[in-house]
């Protein structure tokens, strides 16, 4: 069922105000991400002979990594570089107080937030295509069954060839002409996705709900979007990056990991049952993950068995490693959902954290002291990501909500198909999303969970913002 759809205007700034989320940068923080200057300049490599793009979501300019991937006997060569933040960061200086007070940049529809200003983060810091930049270069040796054999990294100037996105690389895959430089991604990828989930890892797959402008001006609708097989491949290479530098901080005793707890056993119960529930086999001896990563990606029951398997990932956390800390079980160290030690360094132009885990690796390696400045903020870190963290969510969230309340305010009695994701579980009553525009919400008298149903809007309260629906 298709009723008429309305898309108005709708004002994030509000959302903005009512987080206390500030866009503007001091003038002295301004002032000094225009001229901005690389500190390291006498300790870098030239590697602008290295043929490296970029992947991201179209219009993106906060370009934090360039990667390079090649095929070869022995597995995959896989070059990654991540902007250099910290060599045009000076400790202490305005920029990087300001953004120790932001944690990570924050994205709204209408726009982002960013971490540093947006002369460093979008011009002088960003590996944009056809500029030489200042890098930290990850170069990686894995083998043909998945292993990491060799990590190093080391300070270097870039230069980007290209600036690709997901869908470009899907397309220019199935006509034959990928970028030399990703030439040899669909392989590592694959690969290292089947490394992952044999040893546990979780890879949930559920399509965003993407607020989308609707017609000319400041009119939004929602609809999905679905991840793309080059994200996965190219989320491979981040994520074995972020491995890489969780063994070489663990190893050292001293860094920051992100952590996640193994799954709660109900939690896994919780999706044998659902399975049983609605007829999905799950093969003997698969791991959740290895469940999960074998769903028929558009059956109904797959939204609502993805939606069962978030629960898993609960519990995310960060951990300033030291002497006594590393020495903790490695159950208490590693990320789950990733299958092993993890720590995030590939975004540093949006996320603090990245910036001393970068750090950290490059002087443990080079058999250096740690930076004092290092050393000092690292206890500090993990109440600022996580509250940082806390404010990112909210702000999708409640976009997403106040988007949808907006579409369906004058949409009371319209009815849609959909599909049951969550049965009610005595706090809450069941969850639905409708394809059209794409809105998960709350749902009177549901069906079964997998269940496909039509159902009406009885409530789009943009001041609250809720949504809620009636089962027919």
């Amino acid at each position: 069922m298709q009723p008429r759809m309305s898309a108005p205007a709708i004002d994030f700034a509000r959302l903005r105000s009512e987080m206390g989320i500030k866009a503007d940068f001091s003038p002295e923080a301004e002032r000094q991400a225009a001229s901005v200057v690389d500190r390291f300049a006498t300790d870098r490599v030239d590697r602008t002979d290295l043929e490296l793009v970029t992947i991201d979501p179209p219009g993106s300019k906060d370009l934090d990594q360039a990667v390079r991937v090649v095929a070869d006997d022995e597995g995959f060569l896989v070059h990654y570089a991540i902007a250099d933040v910290a060599a045009l960061v000076e400790p202490g200086s305005p920029i990087d107080v300001e953004s120790h007070q932001r944690g990570q940049t924050m994205y709204f529809p209408d726009g982002n937030v960013p971490l540093h200003p947006r002369a460093m983060s979008e011009g002088l810091g960003s590996l944009l295509p056809d500029e030489v930049r200042p890098a930290v270069l990850w170069t990686m040796r894995v083998s043909a069954d998945g292993d990491c054999t060799a990590a190093e990294l080391q300070r270097v100037t870039v230069r980007s060839r290209a600036r690709l996105d997901y869908a470009g690389v899907m397309a220019d895959l199935h006509a034959e002409r990928l970028h030399p430089a990703v030439a040899g991604l669909p392989g590592f990828g694959r690969t290292r996705l089947s490394w992952a989930l044999r040893r546990g890892a979780v890879q949930l797959d559920l399509p965003d709900q993407e607020i989308v402008p609707h017609s000319p001006g400041r009119a939004w609708t929602l609809r999905l979007a679905p991840r793309t097989p080059a994200d996965q491949w190219n989320a491979q290479v981040s994520l074995l990056t972020g491995m890489s530098a969780g063994t070489i901080q663990r190893d050292a005793g001293v860094g920051l990991l992100r952590t996640l707890p193994p799954a709660p056993a109900e939690s896994v119960d919780d999706l044998h049952r659902a399975a049983r529930h609605l007829d999905v086999p799950w093969p003997d001896g698969a791991t959740p993950g290895e469940f999960l990563a074998r769903l028929e990606p558009e059956a109904p029951t797959t939204l609502a068995l993805m939606s069962v398997g978030a629960r898993l990932m609960r519990g995310a956390g960060y951990l300033s490693l030291d002497e006594e800390s590393a020495r903790l079980p490695l159950e208490k160290l590693e990320h789950a959902g990733v299958g092993g030690l993890y720590a995030h360094v590939t975004a540093p132009l949006r996320r603090l954290s990245d910036r001393y885990a970068t750090e950290v690796a490059l002087a443990v390696t080079a058999d250096r002291p740690v930076p004092d400045w290092v050393t000092e903020a690292l206890p500090t870190l993990p109440k600022i990501m996580r509250s940082s963290d806390s404010a990112a969510s909210t702000a999708e969230r409640d976009s997403v909500s106040l988007t949808e309340a907006v579409v369906l305010s004058d949409q009371i009695g319209a009815r849609f198909d959909a599909v049951v994701l969550k049965g009610p579980n005595g706090k809450r009553d069941a969850e639905v999303f409708i394809a059209e525009p794409a809105i998960v919400a709350p749902c009177e008298d549901a069906p079964a969970p997998g269940t496909r149903c039509v159902v009406e809007v009885v409530t789009a309260d943009p001041g609250v913002p809720e949504v809620a629906f009636r089962a027919v």
